[in-house]
């Protein structure tokens, strides 16, 4: 894999590092600010939000080392990568979705739990709310906390009155801005056009391994991983492809984190 672009702050003076989320959100009603791949960052929105703070979000420097990859916390619940939008991920994600029907399904019993996309620069936030409520991660979420009303009031709803609510919580609205404005990286504006995207991988709790972009028509399955972790070997193949396939368009923009335990 290629090496992260951020470092342990959060972002390099060469390689931006604040994705967006402007890959095929056109006439969005509402715009957040990019939010940077920090995983320091990104565990402090999560614990605000209500998620407990035996959870965390780690760098990944590499998932073919296993030296590196031994300073992981696990099991790992969920992965964030982030990289650059090409003509042959635009090209592969337009494909892959033309045979399928759009994702209907809500409530209490789905799963994996998915989240349309419509704001503006939001994928960031949207890849964040897909690792911390599927599997493992969604039973950490605190009694009373901003996530858990958030996931209260969404569930019930079919993918756009859900996507709705994500626009009209004050709630993730703010906490949204406050983590993305604490960044290390220059912080754009939240109208600005930038063609970094990130996509999460999780392990539901039917321990199938899926892709979650909410610019897609839903989730999409990659396979049974039975008892292992989304750091396995089953699991990062299928990372690994992703990375490659981008790799042939001549950039190397690319970030992962993972969500697992803390070390505190």
């Amino acid at each position: 894999m290629a090496e992260p672009v951020h470092s342990a702050e959060g972002g390099t003076a060469e390689t931006p590092n604040t994705p967006s989320a402007s890959v095929d959100v056109r006439k969005a009603r509402k715009a957040f600010i990019p939010l940077e791949c920090n995983p320091e960052l990104m565990t402090s929105l999560v614990h605000k939000l209500g998620l407990s703070k035996n959870l965390a979000f780690h760098d990944v420097f590499s998932i073919s080392d296993p030296e590196l990859l031994a300073f992981i916390p696990r099991p790992a619940l969920a992965l964030l990568l982030v990289f650059p939008v090409s003509e042959s991920y635009q090209q592969h994600r337009i494909a892959e979705d033309a045979g399928k029907e759009e994702y209907s399904k809500q409530g209490d019993g789905e799963d994996p739990v998915w989240f349309k996309q419509t704001i503006k620069n939001a994928c960031g936030m949207i890849g964040v709310l897909h690792a911390v409520c599927n599997g493992a991660a969604r039973d950490m979420i605190g009694d009373g906390s901003s996530l858990k009303e958030l996931l209260s009031k969404a569930l019930p709803l079919p993918p756009l009155e859900r996507a709705q609510a994500l626009e009209d919580s004050q709630e993730l609205a703010s906490a949204h801005k406050s983590a993305a404005t604490l960044g290390s990286s220059a912080v754009p504006d939240a109208e600005a056009d930038v063609d970094l995207h990130y996509v999460c991988f999780v392990k539901a709790k039917d321990n199938h391994l899926y892709e979650l972009d909410g610019q897609r028509k839903g989730p999409l399955d990659r396979g049974d991983l039975g008892d292992c972790d989304v750091l396995s070997e089953q699991a990062v193949k299928v990372v690994q492809r992703f990375i490659d396939r981008e790799k042939e368009s001549g950039r190397l923009e690319f970030s992962l984190v993972t969500l697992a335990p803390g070390m505190d």
